[in-house]
C-alpha cells in the first residue's frame, strides 16, 4: 500500500508530466543536470549490456541510451509518466531496445532478480521522494541487489545545502515559515515540496554513508549543477555571452566533483560499483 508521501508524489508528477518530460532540456540551467550526467554515464557505464532506468519518469534517459545501443528497462512510479514515454520510446523509433516499461516504486525491485542488470539508473532524485530513511535504505539495497558484480551503479538527489544556496533568489518566502524551514536545515525534510509533496534534500556524506551500508565501492561524487545556483542568472549568462558560457562549461566539467561544488550544487549525483 502507497504511503501518504508516495501518493502526493505520485499525484504532483502526475499532473506535470510534460513538463518533467522537457524539464532537463527547456534552458541552459537545467540542461547542465542532463549534460554532466550523460557525461559521467558514457565515462563509467560499460561499452554494452542490458540498463535499468529506475525512477526514470518519462524515459528522457532510457531513450538517449537505447540511441546509444544499450538495451533498457525503464521502471517508474507515475503511470502517466510511463504512458509518455511509450510515445516518446515509438516517436524517437527505440522501441526494440527498451527491452520493457514497468510501473512501481523503488523501495520495492521485486519484479527483477538479484544480479540482472549490467548497470542501474536511478536518476534526476527519485530517492529524494522515498519516506522515511528506512524506505530510503531499502530502496538503495533494491538498487545494490538487482545490480550485477561490477556493474554501476548511478544515483542522484536533491542537495540540502544547494536548496538553502539557492533559497534568497528563488523562494525566499519559504524562510517565513520559519518551523518548516527548520526541518530542513536540521533533517533535509521538505513536506511542502510543490505545494504539499514531499522531498527529502541530502549531504553528500549522508548519501554516502547509505550506499556504504550495502555492498559497493565508492566512485565518484559529482554536483550536477555546480556553481550554478540561480536559474534567471545562469540562463542569462549563457544567452548573453555565449563564448563565455562554453568555456565555462568547460570549467564546470573540471570542478563538478570537488566537495565543495557537491554539496552546493542543487542536484548531486552518487557513482558506486557493486562487489
Amino acid at each position: 500500500m502507497d504511503s501518504k508521501e508516495t501518493k502526493l508524489t505520485k499525484k504532483v508528477y502526475s499532473a506535470s508530466v510534460n513538463g518533467e518530460w522537457k524539464r532537463l532540456i527547456k534552458d541552459s540551467f537545467h540542461e547542465l543536470e542532463f549534460l554532466t550526467t550523460f557525461s559521467f554515464l558514457k565515462k563509467y557505464l560499460p561499452k554494452n549490456g542490458l540498463v535499468l532506468d529506475a525512477g526514470g519518469g518519462p524515459g528522457r534517459y532510457t531513450i538517449e541510451l537505447a540511441k546509444l545501443g544499450y538495451d533498457v528497462i525503464l521502471f517508474d512510479l507515475v503511470a502517466e509518466h510511463l504512458e509518455l514515454a511509450k510515445k516518446q520510446i515509438k516517436k524517437e523509433k527505440v522501441t526494440n531496445k527498451v527491452k520493457n516499461i514497468v510501473q512501481g516504486s523503488i523501495t520495492n525491485l521485486s519484479k527483477f532478480s538479484d544480479n540482472s542488470f549490467d548497470a542501474v539508473l536511478c536518476l534526476g532524485g527519485p530517492l529524494s521522494h522515498v519516506h522515511p530513511k528506512a524506505k530510503r535504505q531499502k530502496a538503495i539495497s533494491e538498487l545494490v541487489r538487482v545490480a550485477k558484480a561490477g556493474a554501476p551503479i548511478f544515483a542522484s538527489v536533491m542537495s540540502k545545502y544547494g536548496v538553502m544556496l539557492a533559497t534568497p533568489a528563488g523562494w525566499p518566502q519559504e524562510v517565513g515559515f520559519k518551523k518548516h524551514f527548520q526541518n530542513l536545515v536540521e533533517n533535509g525534510e521538505d513536506y511542502k515540496w510543490r505545494g504539499n509533496g514531499y522531498c527529502h534534500y541530502f549531504t553528500s556524506d549522508e548519501l554516502e554513508k547509505m550506499f556504504l551500508k550495502e555492498n559497493i565501492e565508492v566512485i565518484s561524487k559529482i554536483g550536477l549543477e555546480g556553481l550554478n545556483v540561480d536559474e534567471k542568472v545562469t540562463n542569462k549568462f549563457a544567452k548573453k555571452f555565449p563564448e563565455a558560457w562554453k568555456n565555462w562549461l568547460e570549467i564546470h566539467m573540471q570542478i563538478c566533483t570537488e566537495s565543495f561544488v557537491v554539496d552546493t550544487s542543487g542536484h548531486m549525483m552518487i557513482i558506486v560499483r557493486k562487489k
